[in-house]
């Protein structure tokens, strides 16, 4: 389990660290080792950053990519809302001169002329 106090680390010191991962040849944890840091949180920061550069692993997500994703799942649940309301709505007559054809109803023509 983590403990009470989690540190927190600025973008520039996240930089740094995976800057010095790619720089010096070696591994994450020898880094983090290095820096005092935890090799899960290193290795987290330099698995995003490579994802951002395009150089993630197979089927892993860019930010950018990850972005659009959220955006498009959340437009989905919006439509899937607007088709579950609409499928609530009261049925409306689809074709109005079903109604106009019977007897006894007539319906207009050009410029407000009834039918004979």
């Amino acid at each position: 389990m983590g403990s009470e106090c989690t540190k927190r680390y600025t973008e520039e010191f996240k930089r740094d660290a995976i800057a010095l991962v790619d720089s010096s040849g070696r591994t994450v944890t020898a880094v983090a080792r290095e820096l005092n840091i935890s090799s899960e949180s290193l290795r987290g920061w330099y698995r995003r950053a490579k994802a951002v550069r395009g150089e993630g692993e197979s089927g892993e997500l860019t930010s950018v990519e990850r972005e659009e994703l959220k955006r498009l799942r959340k437009e989905v649940r919006e439509q899937q809302q607007t088709i579950e309301i609409l499928k609530k709505r009261p049925t409306q007559r689809v074709d109005a001169r079903l109604d106009s054809d019977r007897p006894g109803h007539r319906h207009l023509h050009r410029a407000g002329q009834t039918a004979p």
